[in-house]
């Protein structure tokens, strides 16, 4: 689906699958196991947030709404959200149950390394989504020790929400890689997710979620990720990525997509995901080209690029 091309010669290729939805919900285009499924893995996360708004999470901005849905990459604004968050519910980051970690971000992980900080909770990816959800078991007097556990009322809640969306409620669990339950879900169903986000009631849970994360693309990803670059692209497009190479988003007028390579390579998100939207006929400007052509370097100078295999898509 996706070629890395290194001065003129094919070095590498990404397999994969994805789907495109029309705005009734048909599918428009089908491409490998769409039906068969995956783990979403952070791509579930505005489903989880809207689970949370359902049970009475008080999110007090629409920033913080959207670090409730993040895949961070621990910048500043990021850090100062999710303590934020804790503290304005009697929490800290003591009793964030994801592992310790330092930022993805690159700049952000040298400054704190300089600064001889060590690894804490609050500085992984998925801190303001354990942040959200220990906020929500506060406001419903649930225990926030166990919040991890499947069998936790949030995590019940939260396997309900998608079960609705798949029409499988007796799915098997899997453990993400921050230690919550995640639930499986088709690209497909995945796809018709992210369409009822945007197509949502005026004032739901739903398009709250997407607004929020449509607003703030950069606090749900960080400096330079997918999501931060490709939604200020499209006018009103929701995404979000999720890890090993999963990724999908809907256009206003509900048509969605979803897509996840094969090798779980990161690369191949952005150019196959660009693609899809060229093909469910979003305007193509010069920052949609510049994404749909990521480049490939040697000796730090540009000699190929990663993009969509003409005829694909």
């Amino acid at each position: 689906m996706v070629e890395v091309v290194r001065s003129g010669f094919r070095e590498c290729v990404h397999r994969g699958s994805a789907v495109i939805l029309r705005a009734d919900g048909e599918i428009a285009l089908s491409l490998g196991e769409v039906h068969t499924p995956i783990y979403p893995r952070s791509s579930n996360k505005p489903w989880q947030a809207v689970t949370m708004l359902r049970n009475g999470f008080d999110p007090a901005s629409s920033e913080e709404l959207a670090i409730a849905t993040a895949s961070h990459e621990g910048e500043s604004d990021h850090i100062e959200l999710v303590e934020q968050l804790l503290v304005r519910h009697g929490l800290d980051g003591s009793q964030l149950r994801c592992p310790s970690d330092l930022p993805s971000n690159e700049l952000a992980r040298a400054e704190l390394l300089a600064a001889g900080e060590l690894p804490r909770p609050v500085y992984m990816n998925c801190s303001g989504k354990h942040a959200a959800m220990l906020a929500t078991c506060m406001i419903n007097d649930w225990p926030t020790d166990s919040y991890l556990e499947p069998t936790h009322p949030l995590q019940l809640a939260i396997v309900e929400t998608l079960g609705s969306i798949s029409g499988d409620v007796d799915v098997e669990l899997g453990i993400d890689g921050c230690g919550l339950p995640i639930v499986p879900l088709s690209l497909t169903h995945l796809a018709r997710a992210f369409a009822r986000l945007v197509t949502a009631e005026t004032d739901s849970p739903e398009l709250a979620v997407a607004d929020a994360i449509r607003e703030h693309p950069y606090l749900v990803s960080g400096s330079g990720k997918d999501d931060a670059r490709l939604m200020p692209a499209v006018p009103g497009l929701l995404t979000k990525a999720g890890a090993d190479g999963v990724y999908a988003g809907a256009l206003p007028n509900g048509s969605a997509f979803a897509l996840k390579i094969d090798d779980g390579h990161e690369r191949a998100r952005l150019p196959l995901a660009t693609a899809l939207l060229r093909h469910m006929g979003v305007r193509w400007t010069e920052d949609l080209a510049a994404l749909a052509s990521q480049p490939v370097l040697g000796g730090g100078v540009r000699v190929g690029t990663v993009c969509a295999i003409p005829g694909v898509v």
